[in-house]
């Protein structure tokens, strides 16, 4: 039974999962900052299902197989990843929460429904620079939020995509 205390960002996530057989993961994925973790955390939490941090998953997989000076970011094998997360979906006894914007890569067929978290962009460029991000690298995940990047991909890549602003109360 949901409680009556939760904010309606997540009431409408809780209420889109009850409607779903949940035979399959459940992607979190968007720009960093936007809040993916909280939300993910808050849904495995709320229906006691097995939350995944894909940064985990690499760190003990050694997946990461450089390091982009320039973007300042891991580079990471998606395919390997994939592999690996979708023997950890199919071993699961409970329902995977995934965790990172690297998460709506994963083939369809192992995903129920993909949240996209978004939110303005004064508060994710406040995020980030809280975050220490330099002035580039704010700008290139603004830049991907502008341009809805994730939320464009998930599309292509067939899932069903539910958006949510953690603007406020994230």
């Amino acid at each position: 039974m949901l409680e009556l205390d939760l904010d309606y960002g997540m009431y409408m996530i809780l209420n889109c999962l009850l409607l779903i057989n949940m035979k399959k993961a459940i992607i979190v994925s968007g720009t960093p900052g936007t809040g993916k973790t909280t939300i993910a955390k808050k849904i495995s939490k709320e229906k006691d299902y097995r939350y995944l941090d894909i940064n985990d998953v690499i760190k003990e997989n050694k997946l990461k197989e450089g390091f982009d000076k320039k973007r300042k970011s891991i580079i990471v094998d998606v395919k390997k990843l994939n592999k690996i997360l979708v023997n950890l979906i199919k071993n699961s006894k409970k329902t995977l929460v995934i965790d990172g914007h690297l998460s709506h890569y994963l083939p369809k067929e192992y995903v129920k429904v993909c949240f996209i978290t978004k939110c303005d962009l004064k508060t994710l460029k406040k995020r980030l620079e809280k975050r220490g991000y330099n002035k580039a690298k704010v700008r290139e995940n603004l830049d991907a939020e502008i341009f809805d990047v994730c939320r464009i991909e998930a599309l292509e890549n067939g899932y069903n995509v539910k958006v949510v602003d953690t603007t406020k109360n994230y």
